[in-house]
């Protein structure tokens, strides 16, 4: 069986990007742009995809604070793109403050 991924990145100056790039290679990843990678992964039918790919991006990457690996992939029902954190959590978004919306004043 196989599933499709977008795998998020950020592992900052000085990450382990070899191990990273090594592993989305084996998997013949595509770029989707900056620090964004396509693949296909192939799974056996009574395993889990999203943790077997958590657990070797985990121990085939020497990651450190700051870092972010992100998954993003369809539910198991097929109907919702979902994502979460491999590794990392999220942070402030640099275009805050940039939009035209109303201030929401608490009353």
């Amino acid at each position: 069986m196989t599933k499709a991924y977008w795998l998020s990145y950020d592992l900052g100056v000085g990450g382990d990007y070899q191990s990273l790039y090594q592993w989305l290679d084996n998997h013949k990843a595509k770029p989707c742009g900056d620090s964004l990678a396509y693949f296909q992964y192939t799974f056996n039918k009574n395993d889990d995809p999203d943790e077997k790919i958590k657990k070797e991006l985990l121990d085939n990457i020497k990651l450190k604070g700051g870092n972010k690996l992100y998954l993003i992939r369809k539910n198991k029902d097929g109907d919702k793109i979902i994502g979460s954190f491999i590794y990392g959590t999220r942070s402030a978004a640099p275009w805050v403050g940039y939009g035209d919306h109303d201030t929401e004043i608490d009353g």
